[in-house]
């Protein structure tokens, strides 16, 4: 049996947020918050699943679209989708829907954002579950160093374009459709749905515009005029990595080292999952969250 999925706007400060939820609130304490943040190009509905399983399960289920996607308001410029201005949304979401620490759940961009949360604000978290999405610190050093991550990371600097709005379109947004060939036909229709909403496209692309991580090139030296420490990036809130191998955008050096920046880790590697692991290993990608939201930290 399916739980309904219920839609609201919270105002975060300034920018409302479309928000589907799952699960009801319950008395003054109301339920556990399990809030998931989704990536580039998706939005809130790539969760529908994870938020039936664990609202069936006594959780509260949130998922917005992020700034800048969907149905979420769209504000002008890139210096609205800096990092600061994103974390502010998810502390805002989860002190609307919690009194209490919240487990964050995100993949991809949402993932970044889900960083910045935890290394800034521990307190704030129970648990932090982290799908395809590299640590801050580990991103820098693979793209300032790595000609295989640099390499695979050359996209996002088309995306930074003024062009790329034209040549993500084109064509029915077919290079978009592209990475989702192997998804159902409704799910395609409804990204193509969400990305046609005014202002949606230049939305999700100011975050490559707004981040100083991208790939170096000749004429910029991207993050190699940056100076990252990892002790200025430590994750103090228990956390679980669930990685697909099969990453094309995110290579598996993006792992080497993570547990010294997160000291609390499970890492769970998935050999024949991409970064697209939500969709294509639901039943994995559930009963591992569950497994490490039901431990006790020690």
């Amino acid at each position: 049996m399916e739980t309904d999925i219920r839609h609201e706007t919270v105002d975060c400060g300034g920018v409302k947020l479309h928000c589907a939820v799952a699960g009801e609130m319950r008395g003054d304490a109301g339920r556990p918050l399990m809030l998931f943040l989704h990536g580039f190009p998706e939005f809130w509905a790539a969760w529908r699943g994870p938020m039936q399983h664990f609202a069936a399960r006594g959780w509260l289920c949130v998922a917005p679209d992020l700034r800048g996607y969907n149905l979420s308001d769209k504000p002008e410029g890139v210096d609205a989708y800096k990092a600061k201005h994103l974390m502010a949304d998810v502390l805002a979401l989860g002190a609307h829907y919690s009194k209490t620490k919240f487990v964050l759940v995100a993949h991809d961009w949402g993932g970044a954002v889900a960083w910045g949360v935890a290394i800034g604000h521990p307190r704030r978290l129970q648990k932090l579950v982290m799908i395809n999405s590299p640590h801050p610190y580990l991103f820098w050093r693979e793209l300032s160093n790595s000609p295989a991550q640099q390499k695979a990371s050359e996209y996002m600097n088309v995306f930074r374009l003024p062009k790329a709005e034209r040549v993500l379109s084109d064509n029915g947004y077919a290079r978009l459709l592209a990475a989702f060939a192997h998804l159902s036909p409704q799910w395609r229709a409804e990204l193509v749905q969400a990305w046609s909403q005014p202002g949606a496209l230049t939305g999700g692309l100011n975050y490559y515009r707004a981040s100083p991580l991208y790939p170096p090139t000749a004429d910029d030296p991207g993050p190699r005029k940056l100076e990252f420490k990892p002790e200025n990036f430590v994750v103090r809130v228990p956390t679980l990595v669930l990685w697909g191998e099969r990453d094309t955008a995110l290579l598996t050096g993006l792992l080497d080292g993570l547990g010294e920046c997160v000291p609390d880790l499970r890492l769970v590697r998935v050999p024949d999952a991409s970064h697209w692991i939500v969709h294509e290993k639901p039943e994995l990608v559930c009963r591992e969250i569950e497994a490490f939201v039901t431990r006790k930290s020690l």
